[in-house]
Formats: structure tokens, C-alpha cells, sequence
């Protein structure tokens, strides 16, 4: 139809070329080409994609199907275990007391992340100028700085003999707080760990937020405080529904990132005390690496890529078929 389409037009009205002549007409393969162009630069990233990522899932997939130990590795033996490594791991309350404590962590820190950073992009746009700029620009130092050095500034934070957080919980009162081990019981490491993910992920969200409030035009904000709106109302009727695939977007990136933090979780104390705080990506190193099964922990992360996907096609279910209810309202 779009080549029928493209012939009708160049035969009843042919645009003038230099000197007013017609220019050479098209032909079909010359079409075929240029159709064919984005397909074609597209190729590279294609490669970079199979290279750097298809081929090591490959690579790891097939060393999910067998035993490799040291004894293994040393010799340069293949010792095929079929499904072994999956049936095991299934069959472990170990792997699914790791999975489910993964995803509570996940929730939790994703909520955390949505409503403060939310609320931070909210203040920079009620802010002035200079102090907008003070804030922003703190935020972006934060969210500049590597993990690795985040993380073992919060070790040095929450140390038990020298960290300052206990030597501010002393002088303010808490005189039992002058030597508390934060990462001895398996809540308190995770309250250390959820604060230093929560800080690393808050100025994305509030500074996407700030750009995209920024493209609300003011005169629907003039008309709901006109309409005696209060604040939450305003936020609910205008700000909310006007930002909405913001937050679908964000919240999904979010889960993505938070799921599959490693180094904060590693360093902070390497899924202890009693691997009471391994998630799913620790659960792997530590099968795999840590205990010398390649092949089980090579198992570990390809379930937990299945446990993410699962995850993300549910969320995309859940926002196709809230588009899909707004279009029909439409």
C-alpha cells in the first residue's frame, strides 16, 4: 500500500529538481535501501549487545548444567549434571527464604526512594533560586559519588567504636548507643544498608521530578487553587495525573536498580552476620564463588534473572492495562 501510495504521488505531481527539471525517479531497490538504513545502523549496537552480553549469558547458561568445582576447573573436566543444579536449588528453603527476603527489601527501599524523592522534587520547585541551586547541587554530588566510596563512608558512619552516628546518639542522650554494632543482627544491617541505597537513589527521582514539573503549564495550577484546591488536592488532580508515566517510569527503573544491588550489600558486611542479609545477587557470589560451586551459582543467577523478569513483565502487565482503562475512559 505505502509503495502504491509513493508511485500515485510521483506520478501525478513530480517535484522540480535543479534547473527545473524533474529529478530521477526511485526506483523499488532504491526504496528497499533507504527503508532498510535504520536497520542497518542498528547493526552495531546490535553486535556490542550479542558480544558483551548474549554470549556470557550463553556461556553462563551452559555452566548452570554442570558440576564445576575446583577439582573441575583445575583438570579442565566437563561434567554434565543436566538439571541437577536447578532441582537442588528449587528444593532448598535457603533459596527461597534469600528470594523472598529480596523482595520485601526491594519494596521497602522502593517505596522509601518513590515518597522521599517525590517529596525533595516537589520542595525544589517551591524553592528560590539559590536555594534551589544549593540543593540541587547537593544532591548531584551525592549522586556522583562511586558506591564503593558511598558505601565505606557509611562503614566509617555507623563504625561501633569510632563512627559518628553513635557518638551523636551518645551526646544526645543514648548512652547505650556509644558502641552498638549496627551490622550485628540482621535488622539493624539492613537499616544501614537501606539508608545508603535510599541516599544514592534520591536525586534521581527528585531531579527527574523538579525537570518534569517544570512542563506543567502554571494555568492549571491557577485554576485548581481557584477552584479552592488545597495542596494534596492539587497534587492529586494536576500534578499526580500530569506526571503519571514519570512515576511508572521511575518506579520501574528503581526496582530494576535496587533488585540487583550488589556492592552495597557485599561491603557493608558481605551478607552477614549469619547470611541473614544476602539477597539474591549475594546468594549467587557467595554458592558460586565464595563456596566453589561455579555451576550452582551460575544456576542461582540465571533463576534470579527469572525472578526479575517475573517481576518486570507483571509491572508492565499492570501499566498496559492501566493505559488501556484510561483510553476506554477517553
Amino acid at each position: 500500500m505505502a509503495v502504491q501510495l509513493d508511485d500515485a504521488v510521483e506520478t501525478t505531481a513530480p517535484p522540480l529538481g535543479t534547473g527545473g527539471a524533474p529529478p530521477a525517479r526511485r526506483g523499488p531497490g532504491r526504496r528497499r535501501a533507504t527503508r532498510g538504513a535504520p536497520y542497518l545502523l542498528l547493526l552495531p549496537a546490535l553486535a556490542a549487545t550479542a558480544v558483551f552480553l548474549g554470549w556470557p549469558m550463553v556461556r553462563n547458561l551452559l555452566l548452570s548444567f554442570q558440576n564445576l568445582n575446583m577439582k573441575e576447573l583445575i583438570q579442565h573436566l566437563t561434567d554434565w549434571r543436566g538439571i541437577g543444579n536447578y532441582q537442588e536449588i528449587l528444593g532448598s528453603e535457603q533459596f527461597w527464604r534469600v528470594t523472598l527476603r529480596t523482595l520485601v527489601f526491594t519494596a521497602v527501599n522502593v517505596a522509601l526512594i518513590m515518597v522521599i524523592g517525590v517529596l525533595i522534587g516537589l520542595l525544589l520547585a517551591r524553592l528560590g533560586t539559590k536555594m534551589r541551586l544549593a540543593l540541587s547541587g547537593a544532591l548531584v554530588l551525592a549522586w556522583a559519588m562511586p558506591v564503593i566510596a558511598a558505601t565505606t563512608v557509611f562503614q566509617w558512619l555507623f563504625d561501633s567504636r569510632f563512627g559518628v552516628v553513635n557518638w551523636v546518639l551518645d551526646k544526645l542522650g543514648w548512652h547505650s548507643m556509644a558502641d552498638y554494632d549496627w551490622v550485628g543482627t540482621q535488622l539493624s544491617t539492613f537499616f544501614v544498608i537501606t539508608v545508603l541505597i535510599v541516599w544514592q537513589s534520591l536525586p534521581f527521582v527528585a531531579l527527574n521530578l523538579y525537570a518534569a514539573t517544570t512542563t506543567i503549564p502554571k494555568e492549571l495550577y491557577e485554576a485548581a487553587r481557584m477552584d479552592g484546591a488545597g495542596t494534596w488536592q492539587v497534587f492529586t488532580s494536576v500534578t499526580f495525573p500530569f506526571l503519571k508515566p514519570f512515576f511508572l517510569a521511575t518506579t520501574f527503573l528503581e526496582v530494576i536498580w535496587v533488585f540487583k544491588a550488589f556492592p552495597q550489600v557485599f561491603a557493608i558486611n558481605e551478607g552477614g552476620p549469619d547470611r541473614l542479609t544476602e539477597t539474591l545477587p549475594i546468594y549467587a557470589f557467595t554458592e558460586g564463588v565464595g563456596n566453589l560451586h561455579f555451576g550452582m551459582g551460575a544456576a542461582i543467577s540465571l533463576l534470579t534473572i527469572v525472578v526479575l523478569l517475573a517481576m518486570t513483565a507483571y509491572y508492565l502487565r499492570l501499566t498496559l492495562k492501566q493505559e488501556q482503562q484510561e483510553e476506554n475512559e477517553l
